[in-house]
């Protein structure tokens, strides 16, 4: 029998990327129904590895799960009443607040512009992965992202801010991606998963022909006719050969979505503790 509206586990995430994405799957597994909040900034290139495109097809499969687009609060509350399953929209956090008290925020857009906000007392528990967020000051729980250091931050220091280096895939670093030079509006004909060649046009930004930067296979791209910012990641090309990997989750995303839910884990227990306790 399914759980009444207030009843069933409810988690947002702020963002639709690939790692978004990933600890959705699993707090879908662990019961909740899951939220998928687009942020447009930055755009997202991992498609085939993220829920991201039901935005625009209203559904998307990723591993044995299918995302379904809502477009109203309404929607997501009657979710609520159904088995545990992963939505995702175009509305905003101001949107989803009055949907019903949120048990768990997750803001993984993995921002490394823009001042992260003040998420703590929007549910409750709240989460902020990767650059800008600190237990003291903006969220509940912390989680870093960077390669090698993935897991929870367990004092009170920050995160460890973005040092503009990109992670290796194979013995390739930010030279396999392709950033944005100027604002503009983006257009390509090529599908994730195309095996691409070095000077080969992928795309026109604004009009201005963008070259593949190196031989490998397309691990991600914007979607067509998106309009992007200046300095932000256009595609990327894998150049791993038989071992590149464009669908499905990552090893990193994995590790994410894991440290993510060992918080929840830790706070839930917590929290058991103290009430008990009280």
């Amino acid at each position: 029998m399914s759980q009444p509206n207030d009843q069933r586990l409810f988690a947002v995430i702020l963002g639709t990327n690939e790692i978004a994405s990933a600890i959705g799957i699993q707090l879908v597994r662990a019961g909740y129904c899951v939220v998928l909040s687009h942020d447009p900034d930055p755009p997202v290139i991992r498609r085939k590895m993220a829920f991201h495109d039901a935005l625009y097809t209203d559904t998307a499969q990723l591993e044995e799960f299918v995302a379904e687009r809502v477009d109203d609060g309404v929607q997501v509350y009657q979710a609520l009443g159904r088995p545990p399953r992963i939505l995702i929209t175009w509305l905003g956090l101001l949107d989803l607040l009055p949907v019903r008290h949120i048990d768990v925020l997750i803001d993984a857009r993995l921002q490394k512009r823009r001042i992260t906000p003040d998420l703590r007392r929007l549910a409750r528990l709240t989460i902020g992965l990767g650059p800008g967020f600190s237990s003291t000051f903006n969220c509940d729980v912390a989680v870093e992202t960077r390669p090698g250091k993935i897991g929870l931050v367990t004092d009170t220091r920050w995160t460890d801010a973005a040092d503009g280096v990109a992670s290796s895939l194979g013995d390739v670093g930010a030279e396999r991606f392709v950033y944005s030079q100027f604002s503009g509006r983006w257009h390509t004909p090529i599908e994730i998963g195309t095996r691409v060649y070095r000077d080969l046009v992928l795309g026109h930004l604004s009009g201005v022909p963008v070259l593949a930067p190196r031989d490998g296979i397309l691990r991600g791209v914007a979607r067509d006719g998106s309009e992007v910012p200046a300095g932000v990641k256009l595609l990327e090309v894998d150049p791993r050969g038989r071992d590149a990997q464009w669908t499905g989750t990552d090893r990193r995303g994995r590790a994410i979505a894991n440290a993510t839910t060992a918080a929840i884990r830790l706070q839930t227990a917590r929290s058991s503790t103290h009430w008990n306790s009280a």
